[in-house]
């Protein structure tokens, strides 16, 4: 008998999956190649073919096609789950029926006046957490869905689709999930990350994304004698910071507009270092941004000489670049969730996923929605109904793609 998408959710949460990054190991974590051993089991079960997971704790595995001429399509999930909130212990919390009212939590509530969107899923069933740690839909619900879309597959045989490969990528969350997916042994012509949020979001344009590394060397001597010789580190950080933009920052930005992120401030008056994540749609601006960075660190260094120095380096790039020359597999997604009566909500991503890199890695990978709220922390909840509808679309992708004469061209 099959298990609802629900009842795999349920299950996949309780194994925690934090990645660590300030671990030096592929994945990051043991806990995320224990739960890979688990889905390559999970997959065998169904009857998914050639389930295997490599030394990086990369799971994958086939749904033979019952349309050979039909373009082999994957479908991607990730493993792990934010480090910055606690993984581990999740209790989840179902509220049958949702009436509408305030979800009173472990020490915080979830209320429709905080969180207006609850009001959208009033009748449903919704899954949140107990208060205490996040709940994992990120991106648990997208494995969930995989996984019961195939299997759904597999027992209608009636259904013509394509080839189609999974995979379960770990460290997703701390920006490596793509560092050794092999995208030659996988194979596909196209992929689709299950990664979003709400149901309906459609997304293949991210974030350009570099990070900014300022180290300061102070002068550090007795506040009693300082004039004219004391440097203090911490003080020339917050110089440094005034000079960027002061409403281009996440809180006071929103759709295609960027933003300097500054992550964090350590310091004291021998020495200070500030973290700055950098992102922007556009190419030109995303390029002007990083020139005022480095401009400013400059001046600096006039100021105080050879006090500062900058580690400014890529991180992942704007996936339309390389979805625009393949706006076949976007348009597929679309017609999929109408045919499953789901409105797409097609909109830039203000950050990234695997999909991004793995379009420049060439495989063109857009993301849709995987249902849940709030992710990484204690607010984070996901509607029942959503995560069926994702099910469902999978399905209709599958399906839907033998009409689809896809010429890859990256």
């Amino acid at each position: 008998m099959m298990k609802s998408v629900s009842e795999r959710f349920l299950t996949y949460i309780k194994q925690p999956t934090t990645s660590d990054e300030n671990s030096s190991s592929v994945p990051s974590t043991k806990q995320q190649l224990l739960f890979g051993d688990f889905l390559v089991k999970e997959c065998q079960a169904i009857g998914l073919a050639d389930a295997s997971m490599d030394r990086h704790g990369y799971v994958m595995a086939t749904l033979p096609a019952t349309d050979p001429n039909a373009p082999t399509i994957g479908f991607i999930a990730h493993m792990d789950t934010s480090p910055d909130t606690k993984g581990n212990g999740i209790m989840p919390h179902i509220v049958h029926h949702y009436d509408g009212e305030t979800i009173r939590l472990n020490g915080i509530s979830l209320s429709p006046d905080e969180f207006p969107e609850l009001n959208n899923y009033i009748g449903d069933t919704l899954i949140t957490t107990d208060g205490t740690t996040l709940l994992g839909a990120d991106d648990k619900a997208g494995i969930a869905e995989i996984l019961s879309a195939t299997e759904y597959l597999i027992t209608h045989p009636e259904i013509p689709h394509g080839k189609i490969r999974i995979a379960f990528t770990p460290d997703e969350e701390i920006g490596a999930g793509a560092d050794h997916f092999d995208v030659k042994k996988f194979g596909a012509d196209f992929a689709y990350t299950l990664d979003g949020g709400k149901i309906g979001e459609l997304e293949y344009e991210n974030f350009n994304a570099a990070q900014a590394v300022i180290h300061i060397k102070g002068r550090s001597v007795h506040p009693g004698t300082a004039k004219n010789i004391m440097q203090n580190a911490a003080l020339i950080g917050t110089e440094i910071a005034s000079l960027l933009p002061e409403k281009e920052i996440p809180s006071k930005t929103e759709g295609y507009e960027g933003f300097f992120h500054l992550c964090s401030f350590e310091g004291n008056v021998s020495e200070a270092t500030l973290t700055y994540i950098i992102r922007d749609f556009n190419s030109e601006t995303f390029a002007h941004r990083k020139n005022l960075i480095q401009l400013i660190v400059e001046r600096k260094n006039i100021q105080y000489p050879n006090a500062i120095t900058l580690e400014l380096k890529d991180q992942y790039y704007n996936m339309a670049s390389k979805i625009a020359d393949c706006m076949e597999i976007v348009d597929l997604a679309k017609q999929a969730m109408e045919a499953c009566g789901i409105t797409p909500i097609v909109q830039p991503i203000r950050g990234g996923t695997d999909g991004a890199r793995l379009s420049f890695m060439g495989l063109p990978c857009p993301n849709l929605f995987a249902g849940g709220h709030n992710f990484h922390g204690p607010y984070e909840y996901i509607p029942v109904s959503s995560m069926e509808k994702a099910v469902e679309m999978i399905v209709k992708i599958a399906e839907l793609s033998c009409g689809v004469d896809f010429q890859k061209k990256l």
